[in-house]
């Protein structure tokens, strides 16, 4: 499975659109655009994370996730990760972030961190849905995406941008 996007290249650095704005940081906060191919056999749908291992925090962070995504769609628009989710396919479910919401939560590293490898994973799923509560943590929502994984692809963006 590959992974690209127009808004992100694999080991470039993030740009102030999928910066945070809150937190002492002054970016967009815009999910990027995302858009995979070479989909796996017997994929029922698909989870997008953004996660940050080098927060910290002990257990990094985790930025955003979408699980849910129906199989026959492979790319969210930017703006998919925004509160509303009305860039989201239909089906499509959002898992709260550590910032503690409820959609996309851009890079916003501790000042005069070293530069934070920001990676953006899609994963292929053998479920048309993972069953999962109301209001999950992301770290829950992580584990059932990693039972039911066929196949993931990532991109790493470093950045230290604030």
């Amino acid at each position: 499975m590959t992974l690209t996007s127009t808004s992100v290249q694999d080991g470039k650095s993030l740009t102030k659109a999928q910066v945070f704005d809150k937190w002492g940081c002054t970016g967009e906060n815009v999910s990027p655009q995302l858009a995979w191919a070479n989909v796996p056999e017997g994929t029922k749908s698909f989870a997008v994370t953004m996660y940050d291992p080098d927060a910290p925090t002990g257990s990094g962070w985790w930025h955003w996730m979408v699980v849910n995504i129906p199989a026959k769609v492979v790319s969210l628009s930017a703006h998919a990760g925004n509160e509303t989710n009305e860039f989201l396919p239909e089906g499509a479910r959002q898992i709260a972030n550590d910032f503690g919401f409820k959609g996309f939560g851009g890079a916003c590293p501790p000042e005069k961190a070293k530069p934070h490898n920001y990676t953006i994973t899609v994963y292929a799923l053998d479920v048309e849905t993972l069953d999962l509560p109301e209001n999950p943590t992301a770290a829950y929502g992580g584990y059932f995406i990693h039972q039911h994984m066929i196949d993931k692809a990532e991109l790493i963006a470093p950045s230290s941008l604030r």
